[in-house]
């Protein structure tokens, strides 16, 4: 006697005169097909060599970091996200393209605005995913801060920057460009996150909190 796993490959396999549209009841059920990930290649040091600290959020100057899209082009304009974890500062950049050297003229350009020296102060550690555009992250931070790419497809491992970024969603959903959007209207996005007051941070703004800090830090 075949059994019915036999039978099913068969008939897949167009070796009898049945037909799967002729199966009715198999036509309705649900078939699911396991696929297996390619394991990615993580970019430098893993989160799991991050300070324990961090998750507490009571040492100031760790960021997390991503891009924001428009269109779901990625030759197109993008936005740089990069969130404090203890004051929920947000920093947005607009950016050329979802590209690695976009990104990498963007952080750049961030550690001139900050200063070099001041920069170290405020920046502890960035964790950005494994995404290609921050390839060269880590090298670029080599003599700033340590940088701690997140486990693939695990989002939650970053989940503030994850949550500012929805955030700006509200504002500039997935399905419009950003390519009419102007540093101007980027800032303006930015000032409202980081001036909203939080319950999470006593009814203090992210700004406000955010400049307490930096004042300590450099200090």
């Amino acid at each position: 006697m075949v059994c019915t796993t036999t039978l099913y490959a068969y008939i897949n396999a167009q070796l009898l005169e049945v037909r799967n549209i002729d199966l009715l009841s198999k036509l309705k059920r649900k078939t699911t097909t396991k696929r297996n990930r390619k394991n990615k290649k993580i970019l430098g040091q893993s989160i799991e060599k991050r300070p324990a600290e961090v998750l507490t959020r009571e040492c100031f100057g760790h960021f997390e970091i991503d891009t924001v899209i428009g269109k779901r082009n990625g030759s197109e304009t993008a936005l740089l996200t990069l969130t404090e974890r203890k004051t929920r500062f947000e920093i947005i950049r607009l950016i050329d393209s979802k590209e690695t050297d976009s990104v990498s003229y963007a952080i750049t350009h961030l550690i001139q605005e900050f200063g070099p020296t001041r920069f170290k102060h405020v920046f502890k550690s960035i964790t950005p995913d494994n995404g290609s555009e921050f390839a060269l992250l880590a090298d670029i931070m080599k003599d700033y801060c340590p940088v701690y790419f997140t486990h693939p497809y695990t989002s939650c491992e970053r989940g503030t920057n994850e949550t500012h970024n929805r955030m700006i969603r509200r504002t500039l959903p997935k399905s419009q460009s950003l390519e009419t959007c102007s540093r101007k209207e980027v800032q303006r996005i930015a000032d409202q996150m980081n001036q909203l007051p939080r319950k999470v941070l006593d009814y203090a703004t992210p700004q406000e909190c955010f400049e307490r800090e930096v004042c300590l830090a450099v200090n």
